[in-house]
């Protein structure tokens, strides 16, 4: 099995494997590219975002600069937007559902390293997915920790730690981040 299928799999990987290390670079360098559109260049930035993520809605924005590690890993869902500075580190897939905003400098990091030190020095990681819901808001400055599900009508409040699931229907916020309270429909 390749290092590349022990990271679709959810299994412990040899993060300097040549075949990663390859689309890893070629990632960056378009990243680096797409970061250096001026603001007028709109359609373009988009044509561009939509070669490099996996799956695009129709309407979306993702405001400059934006990083991501493959990009081919990243869906994303209908009337999505992102503001400044959004880091999606995308070892294993990352899906937005639809009308998902995200405000200034929120990080998705499906990527993790062991504990053991040892492991840890042998340049071994591990990737799991990060599933976001419908008609989700998260607020400036929050981290996604790997294998976390933040369910359908949530909003999550700025300098929040996601290190579990979040439920439907609830506001959560914290470090750890916490349910706070349930949502009600009007």
């Amino acid at each position: 099995m390749t290092e590349k299928e022990k990271q679709g799999k959810g299994l412990p990987y040899y993060a300097l494997d040549s075949e990663l290390l390859k689309e890893l670079a070629e990632c960056q360098e378009e990243c680096f590219n797409l970061n250096q559109l001026s603001p007028s260049k709109q359609e373009e930035r988009t044509i561009r975002l939509r070669k490099l993520l996996g799956k695009t809605g129709n309407q979306f924005k993702i405001i400059a600069p934006f990083f991501c590690d493959y990009g081919y890993n990243i869906e994303i869902g209908e009337k999505f937007f992102a503001n400044t500075n959004l880091v999606i580190l995308d070892e294993a897939k990352v899906t937005f559902g639809k009308n998902v905003y995200i405000a200034p400098n929120c990080a998705f990091y499906t990527v993790g390293h062991p504990i053991d030190p040892q492991e840890r020095n042998a340049d071994m990681e591990y990737a799991y997915p990060i599933t976001v819901g419908n008609n989700v808001w998260i607020g400036g400055n929050v981290v996604v920790l790997p294998g976390v599900t933040i369910g359908n009508n949530v909003t999550i409040g700025a300098g929040s730690v996601v290190t579990k699931d979040i439920p439907d229907n609830v506001v959560a916020v914290g470090n750890p981040c916490k349910v706070i309270r349930k949502v009600e429909n009007k």
